[in-house]
């Protein structure tokens, strides 16, 4: 208990009061504004753990819908340019509108590139980012809809659902990388060459190799420098391009919908919508994690901000070429790890990610890495995903027999679209873009079978939906 305030006692004995000390540690952790030669590199440390995260979704996107290095370019910056304003907005906050006033890391997330491939397939060419953003942004608005009340939805996606989920986002990527690894066109003349799958395994030996011997921040790392090693091992072979980087302006604002105005198609957006709930999911486990590392409990106001900066993220980032937003679980792993709980040292990473954005020069340098480089660190990548997957699938309760079926079957059903591409193709085509996808099929799949087992006909327990996920 404090005691009563005293005058300062004067003698060649007293003490200088105290009062200053006191109200610089009266700051809490997460409110504390460091100095700039701590919170650099700090901040450094966010960035370089998000980096690889923030650009993969729209090089995979950019990729499959066939666009040329100056359009994956575009989408680079346009991904980065969200990130920045979106962790801003989490980090600072607008009154009590948006922002969880957390350490809290925004990006375009990875669990939305299948279903988006899958949108991609069902579409001409030309035809493909317009329906892409279409369905992006009616997901943005749902996530605006059912935010406020998402608490009471997070009963039905408990740890059992969405470790199945995020299993499936890793397992069902995988081709991504390793057709990477073989040279990404697959009618081009040296598609799976030895060179090519040279390089990729060169790259991921470099990881493999720093991830075992690095140290702190090297260690940290790892991914980007083996991107960069295996870029520079492929210079002398002519397989790095660098006419991207030659045609890319140096700074430049991104154009309104550069890709055509958005498309509304119904199974396209009814997919995003299963996949925005699995991110809001995310993103409420990210803060609850993040309010117990940071010792200021997430509380249902809290998360109700941050998922709607997640939505107006989401809803607006297709009008300069985003995608869906959601929590980036690497940076949470950061704080933990470095005990930095400043939410300001999150917020100078999301300036510079700003800035990033702004400089679409700094994009075309992302693309000149060659697509077995990418292959190679794709592998660890989208692997550590589904070891997310699973690691949070260990916590579930496997042990319980109904369990094990749910897990089976939505893995089962998550599967098929990878094993049997065609095995839908006599369905509508609504049904062939929701079930094409394993992560939604997945997804519907566990979440059914959790209504079934644990919900419908049994007392289940009242908890609050916040505190048991």
């Amino acid at each position: 208990m404090a005691l009563p305030a005293q005058g300062p006692v004067e003698g060649p004995c007293s003490t200088p009061p105290a009062h200053t000390e006191d109200a610089v540690t009266s700051v809490h952790p997460v409110d504390e504004k460091l100095h700039p030669s701590r919170l650099v590199p700090a901040a450094l440390q966010h960035i370089a753990a998000m980096y690889a995260g923030v650009v993969t979704p729209p090089l995979i996107i950019g990729q499959a819908c066939g666009l040329d290095i100056a359009g994956r370019t575009r989408l680079i910056a346009a991904s980065l340019l969200i990130a920045g304003v979106a962790t801003i907005l989490q980090t600072i906050g607008l009154k009590q509108l948006v922002g969880n006033r957390l350490p809290f890391v925004n990006a375009a997330s990875s669990a939305g590139i299948a279903p988006i491939l899958a949108i991609a397939e069902n579409n001409a060419k030309g035809h493909q980012l317009p329906a892409i953003y279409g369905a992006v942004m009616v997901a943005g608005a749902f996530c605006l809809a059912v935010g406020p009340f998402f608490g009471r939805l997070l009963k039905f996606f408990p740890p059992l659902v969405t470790g199945v989920v995020i299993t499936l986002i890793g397992v069902t990527l995988m081709p991504v990388p390793v057709g990477w690894a073989q040279g990404g066109d697959r009618t081009a003349a040296g598609f799976g060459s030895m060179k090519n799958l040279a390089l990729a395994a060169f790259t991921l030996v470099v990881i493999l190799l720093i991830q075992r011997f690095g140290k702190g921040f090297v260690k940290q790392v790892a991914l980007l420098f083996g991107l960069l090693i295996g870029t520079l091992a492929a210079l002398p072979f002519g397989m790095a391009d660098f006419r991207g980087l030659a045609s890319a302006p140096v700074a430049a604002l991104p154009t309104p919908f550069a890709f055509g105005a958005p498309v509304f198609q119904p199974a396209a957006i009814l997919s995003l919508c299963i996949v925005m709930l699995v991110l809001m999911t995310e993103s409420s486990a990210g803060m609850l994690a993040l309010g117990e590392i940071c010792d200021r409990r997430a509380d249902a106001r809290t998360i109700t901000r941050g998922l709607r900066t997640d939505g107006l993220a989401t809803l607006l980032g297709p009008v300069v070429g985003g995608f869906p937003t959601s929590a980036f679980a690497q940076n949470v792993g950061v704080v933990s790890l470095t005990r930095v709980r400043s939410r300001y040292v999150v917020a100078v990473a999301g300036s510079a990610l700003l800035l990033l954005g702004a400089f679409p020069v700094l994009g075309a340098v992302v693309s000149l890495v060659p697509l077995p480089v990418l292959g190679g660190a794709g592998i660890v990548l989208f692997g550590s995903i589904a070891v997310s997957g699973i690691r949070t699938l260990s916590e579930a309760g496997l042990d319980d027999s109904s369990n094990i079926i749910l897990v089976a079957v939505a893995l089962g059903a998550g599967i098929i679209p990878l094993a049997a591409p065609t095995f839908y193709q006599q369905f509508p085509a609504w049904a062939q873009t929701v079930l094409g996808s394993g992560i939604s099929a997945g997804a519907i799949v566990a979440v059914m079978l959790n209504l079934f087992f644990h919900h419908l006909g049994t007392r289940s327990s009242t908890a609050p939906a916040l505190k048991s996920s």
